[in-house]
């Protein structure tokens, strides 16, 4: 398996699936959320309401509509949109995208930062407990990516690998 970090847009990844820093409702308003349905569709945004709620510490799966990728995993950072949360939330969010993408038979997965916009934690918590998760699943990937438009998680990111 290998860890591949890049700056860029999620929504532009060629993989099996993209991951969703999600709310347990599965509203996609803003953020990574906003970004992944106004490409790829409101139809996504439905399907992850209609197998809400979701607890943080679980994930779904659900179309990606005009996406590059085959399947959107959402995974709950936080109860309700626009939360402060905790990097705990960030773990359980990562853990559950990973182990449900395995389930799946997923090889190649993009995960952006999770938790660190309307949710505040700092970038560095995230990635170190992100990176920590994603090593724990190194023989059930081909390539986990890591990929997000802030330059400054795209850094901390490559702290950890």
């Amino acid at each position: 398996m290998s860890i591949v970090i890049k700056k860029g847009d999620i929504t532009s990844v060629k993989c099996d699936a993209i991951v969703n820093a999600a709310n347990s409702y599965g509203y996609m308003g803003g953020g990574v959320a906003g970004a992944i349905k106004r490409k790829g569709g409101v139809e996504i945004e439905r399907e992850a309401i209609s197998k809400a709620p979701i607890k943080t510490g679980d994930a779904i799966i659900t179309t990606s509509g005009r996406l590059l990728c085959k399947c959107v995993i959402h995974a709950p950072t936080m109860e309700k949109p626009a939360m402060r949360i905790s990097v705990r939330n960030v773990e359980l969010a990562t853990n559950a995208a990973l182990k449900l993408a395995r389930k799946y038979g997923i090889k190649t997965i993009a995960i952006p930062g999770m938790g660190t916009g309307v949710g505040g934690v700092a970038e560095e918590d995230a990635a170190r407990v992100m990176i920590n998760i994603a090593k724990k699943y190194e023989k059930d990937f081909n390539e986990i990516i890591f990929v997000d438009i802030n330059d400054k998680m795209v850094e901390a990111f490559k702290k950890f690998v």
